[in-house]
């Protein structure tokens, strides 16, 4: 008797090996630059020499490979078994900043952001069997507040790149009309690209834009290629490359904030995922898909990267090709692993004037805000304790953005919090919600299923559709603010 071929879920198919490499392929373009934008802004950020740049994006690349396994093919308890691209979390490139500047940059400020990455990672991974219940402790009022806040304490780190500044707390009193221009005319190109095309063009928009700024910079002699020659052919990274981590509280405290939020967004990828390809997703497979988040994170600090999460780009990739097998996302993670093992690559990709990403980075943090903003187009503001909330993280997020140096009147350990905008605004947000909504909060079925209308969409950020949700009907229904 014949064996039953549609019996096979389109996930779980597995096609021609040179279809697997393209399709692969085309899932690496449409992430690429979102992917290595993060080691660059931190990198520019802490001040840190070319050579470690070069190193931290192999490693992005080469841990992202790692990450994207573990959840598309799966291993035990870990991995949602969905065609599911791993990337650097965006959200956490405003905290690692605020962590590293904290020490002075350089090396201390990466171990830093290890030492918190770690644990963070390790934190995730023993909550994500209880964070489907949790999920109801961060409504749309506390993830849009810090999504938002997030995006606006980022914007002063692009625009000191764009005037090739001394530092986002700086004013550049004379700005250098070549670095502005380079930085409006990638702003410029990333612009134009959006508005003249759609698909899957329009998702590499910003790598587009960083091609035409460093092209340009070249040209008039203010990109440097030299790093390239020099740069090995094959490398591969190796774990605490940097040294020993160092591990504080109150930097743990902010990157456990933010892989709460970035565990909240990838609940709703996951949805977005399993009602593109066909799939029922049950609360074990958010426990599986968190486990491999924090499994990930946790890597990203022993290989020199950072915390990671399901890429929301990827996701409507998924849907605009129909192609659903999760080995397409497994091929996409070996080329990966590939890529992070030549140096040279990430020697061209480190040769971005600062200028250049400023212009691109101006773009990708004011969209942040904009998905926050979104996110909070679904509280009931008719509620004057969501105001208060949203009010008082942001005016608190913004005072420490404007003004760093309020940290130098607090003990060493609570600097990082009022130091950073970031911290201060997303703990605000957490803690007047508990405050203020607790009650409400505690009152809705802990048994109810998630609802993914009330989760953060990043599908945004990348200028793809994003569905109408029917909010006001949902919040009644979750009693959410």
């Amino acid at each position: 008797m014949a064996s039953d071929t549609s019996a096979v879920h389109p996930v779980d198919e597995k096609l021609p090996l040179w279809r697997l490499g393209a399709y692969g392929f085309q899932h690496i373009l449409a992430f690429y630059s979102a992917a290595v934008i993060v080691p660059i802004l931190v990198a520019g950020a802490l001040h840190l020499p070319q050579e470690t740049l070069i190193h931290l994006i192999d490693a992005d690349l080469f841990t992202c490979g790692i990450a994207s396994l573990l959840q598309a093919v799966g291993f035990g308890p870990v991995g949602v078994r969905l065609p599911l691209l791993q990337g650097v979390a965006f959200t956490a490139v405003g905290p690692m900043i605020a962590i590293g500047s904290a020490v002075g940059g350089g090396t201390p400020g990466l171990l830093s952001i290890y030492g918190s990455v770690i644990v963070a990672g390790i934190v995730s991974l023993l909550i994500a069997p209880y964070f489907a219940k949790l999920v109801r402790f961060f409504p749309p009022v506390v993830t849009g507040s810090i999504i938002l806040v997030i995006g606006l304490a980022l914007l002063p780190v692009a625009a000191n790149d764009i005037v090739s500044g001394h530092g986002p707390g700086m004013v550049q009193d004379r700005v250098p009309l070549r670095s502005l221009c380079y930085g409006l005319g990638t702003l410029a190109s990333i612009v134009i690209v959006q508005r003249l095309f759609r698909g899957f063009i329009a998702t590499i928009a910003v790598l587009i834009g960083l091609c035409v700024g460093t092209l340009a910079a070249w040209l008039l002699g203010d990109a440097h290629f030299g790093g390239v020659a020099s740069a090995p052919l094959v490398s591969v990274t190796q774990p605490f490359f940097f040294g020993t981590p160092v591990f504080h509280v109150v930097p743990i405290l902010s990157m456990v904030i933010v892989m709460v939020i970035t565990m909240v967004e990838t609940i709703g990828n996951v949805y977005a995922t399993g009602e593109i390809v066909g799939k029922t997703i049950t609360r074990e497979d958010i426990a599986r898909t968190l486990r491999a988040d924090g499994i990930a994170t946790l890597l990203g600090g022993v290989f020199n990267s950072f915390p990671y999460t399901c890429f929301a780009e990827n996701v409507g990739l998924v849907r605009m090709t129909g192609v659903k097998s999760r080995w397409v996302v497994a091929a996409a993670a070996v080329i990966m692993m590939l890529l992070g093992c030549l140096p040279k690559l990430g020697a061209i990709v480190a040769a971005v004037p600062s200028p250049v990403l400023g212009g691109a980075a101006l773009a990708m943090f004011a969209t942040v805000a904009v998905v926050g903003v979104q996110t909070l187009t679904r509280v009931d503001f008719n509620r004057q304790s969501n105001v208060i909330i949203v009010g008082t993280s942001i005016g608190l997020g913004m005072l420490a953005t404007a003004q760093p140096h309020i940290s130098d009147t607090f003990p060493a350990w609570a600097q990082i919090v009022f130091g950073s905008g970031i911290t201060l605004g997303a703990l605000s947000a957490i803690f007047l919600h508990l405050l203020f909504n607790v009650r409400r909060t505690l009152a809705v079925d802990p048994d109810a299923e998630i609802v993914p209308a009330d989760l953060p969409d990043e599908r945004i950020l990348m200028g793809l559709p994003v569905e109408a949700r029917k909010s006001e009907e949902t919040e009644r229904q979750r009693g959410f603010g």
